[in-house]
């Protein structure tokens, strides 16, 4: 049985509950997916959303940056995008014969790249090191984005006009890959009747801050792995690498990082087998195949093929 955490947790897990808690009445039926992604916020990664247009992506990174009081860009990814239309461009500024930095909207807390997978691979490698630094370098200058910067990026199948394949230098960037998927009968039911869900976070009030964020971040990573997950951890990953596209060491310190956080999330002091299992999914699809979808379906075969402890 999991042990729960120290009773100093007690209180910020209760408000993580009301993220999660508040999430779900804006999207409806995605428990899975509401908890991966804030599993993702507080292991301090980024999230990627592969799925049809209009299943909610665009309301998951509304709803998160409302309840959780942090400002937020939306970026429209097209195929005329340039990356100073990402990450900001030097103006000459004729009064002090200098030149001026104008931020673009990778300044922000929460960053929702709608559609990446629709512009060309160089505006989409603006982001790259904004992701993995959280700072931008632009003619000789650094600046550091905040603290919290999390990208949630939507992309289109891959099947479809228009889109172009994210790198694999991409797309291990992001830690967490999901599908939402459409909602059961009963729940597009409750859809329809009570209309769109957008114009509810409208009224949403923030229930954590930056603060907390940080705290959860903190606490998670101290959380305990013991052994006999780092050897279950470690069979995963010599599994995949059996195929022509396996996962990387940083793929499998990541993996730690995200199970410790979702292992956080559940009220637990230490990280089970379960927890991985869980998680490999979503962390696993995206780097094994490029594709949510049939990366799930590989990465759930790994699993199959590995016993648990």
């Amino acid at each position: 049985m999991n042990q729960p955490v120290l009773r100093a947790e007690i209180s910020q897990l209760a408000e993580l509950s009301n993220v999660v808690a508040q999430l779900e009445t804006i999207l409806l039926g995605k428990r899975q997916q509401i908890e991966l992604a804030v599993a993702c916020l507080i292991a301090n990664g980024h999230l990627l959303i592969e799925d049809v247009p209009g299943v909610g992506k665009t309301t998951l990174a509304q709803g998160l940056s409302a309840t959780l009081g942090l400002p937020w860009n939306r970026l429209q990814f097209t195929s005329d995008l340039l990356p100073a239309d990402v990450i900001g461009v030097s103006v000459f500024n004729t009064s002090t014969h200098s030149f001026d930095f104008k931020q673009g909207p990778v300044f922000t807390s929460v960053l929702l790249a709608d559609e990446i997978n629709r512009a060309p691979p160089k505006a989409q490698s603006a982001l790259l090191e904004a992701m993995e630094e959280r700072q931008v370098s632009l003619d000789g200058e650094t600046y550091k984005l905040d603290d919290e910067f999390f990208v949630i990026a939507t992309q289109n199948p891959t099947d479809q006009l228009g889109a172009y394949p994210l790198p694999e230098s991409q797309l291990d960037r992001f830690l967490v890959s999901i599908a939402l998927g459409y909602p059961d009968s009963d729940e597009e039911r409750t859809l329809l009747k009570s209309g769109d869900r957008r114009q509810s976070i409208q009224s949403l009030e923030p229930v954590a801050g930056p603060l907390q964020i940080k705290h959860w971040s903190q606490a998670a990573a101290r959380l305990h792995v013991s052994d006999t997950v780092i050897d279950y951890i470690q069979a995963l990953l010599n599994e995949s690498r059996l195929g022509d596209n396996g996962l990387s060491p940083r793929a499998g310190l990541s993996l730690v990082r995200l199970c410790k956080a979702f292992a956080y999330l559940n009220g637990q002091d230490h990280v089970t087998a379960d927890d991985v299992q869980h998680v490999f999914p979503a962390l696993a699809g995206h780097r094994l195949t490029g594709q949510v979808k049939s990366g799930a379906i590989a990465a759930q075969a790994l699993l199959n093929n590995v016993t648990a402890p």
